[in-house]
């Protein structure tokens, strides 16, 4: 662990990069989900409007967004939505991103998210995009080799929120993409962005800590919560499967070849094809997809097609 004057350097210079990053990427809206990465961007951009979405209920981000407004005094939409409007809204998702990946209610909760932003005039929105990937907060890396990992990872990020801000003309802004912000934390001792709070691991250790007495404790050390959970949407996947019979998913599993991971995942399949068409094939020097044939990148970990990846 490093020394306290080398810790309390590293906070300080996580907080004042953070907060030039913001200032060069000033919007009017961000989307907030009371997590703890887009409450530190409200934090320090306190004149931007949040937008929180969620199925109808579920969902607790919610009840952190608004503890967050309050305190700050920031101004806050809240937006239900439901099943019947969410269904009716994935194919469009599916279309934008040329995808059938099965984590699409995390995309699909980003997209409503910034068409309402858009929907109230909103021109620009903040996202909390990687955070998570620079700053070691998911879980599975817990164990990895982080100072081999997380360079290589952030080589290769990319966002759904980019493209859907791009099709609904809002402009994106990612504080954490910052290339001043991903150096420092690139540079960080891994020791000191997975560790111990309560006796339990978390990651964003060091980024919880840089903001530990400037927002409320219950945000800055809640567990992780990805955003199809934190927003309800989760829901979707046991709603969409009871959708997709027995005899429907078998005989889709014979005949079809695609790896399909669920039964939501063979009905954004059947949607991809309608508004997509046939999946590409790998062009010259592209490795193939196990999970659905198309072309991947040399060395890639993740298929932006079908969802197919690999943690490692």
């Amino acid at each position: 662990m490093a020394s306290k004057s080398l810790l309390e350097d590293t906070l300080g210079e996580i907080r004042l990069r953070l907060k030039e990053s913001v200032q060069r990427q000033p919007a009017g809206g961000i989307l907030l989900s009371g997590g703890l990465d887009t409450s530190i961007l409200a934090l320090l951009s306190p004149e931007s409007t949040g937008i929180n979405i969620r199925l109808n209920g579920y969902g607790e981000d919610v009840k952190y967004a608004r503890m967050l407004a309050g305190q700050l005094g920031l101004k806050l939409y809240t937006e239900s939505i439901s099943v019947e409007e969410a269904l009716a809204k994935i194919p469009e998702v599916i279309r934008i991103l040329e995808s059938f990946d099965p984590a699409l209610p995390n995309d699909l909760a980003v997209y409503l998210g910034l068409n309402s932003a858009k929907e109230k005039g909103i021109a620009s929105v903040i996202t909390g995009d990687g955070a998570d990937e620079v700053f070691a907060g998911y879980s599975f890396m817990f164990d990895l080799d982080l100072r081999d990992y997380l360079p290589r990872l952030a080589r290769k990020m990319t966002f759904s929120s980019n493209r859907l801000g791009e099709h609904l003309g809002i402009g994106i802004k990612q504080p954490f993409l910052d290339r001043d912000v991903v150096d420092l934390a690139l540079s960080i001792d891994p020791e000191l962005k997975v560790g111990k709070h309560n006796g339990q691991r978390v990651g964003k250790w060091v980024l919880r800590e840089a903001y530990s007495d400037l927002l409320p404790r219950e945000i800055v050390w809640q567990t992780k919560r990805p955003i199809e959970m934190g927003s309800g949407f989760t829901r979707l996947h046991d709603i969409i499967g009871a959708m997709i019979s027995d005899r429907e998913m078998a005989e889709a599993e014979a005949d079809i070849p695609v790896d399909f991971l669920s039964r939501d995942h063979l009905y954004y399949y059947r949607i991809y094809r309608q508004v997509v068409g046939e999946i590409p094939p790998p062009l010259p020097g592209e490795d193939i997809c196990p999970g659905c044939g198309t072309g991947m990148t040399s060395r890639s970990t993740h298929c932006r097609i079908c969802g197919w990846s690999t943690k490692l």
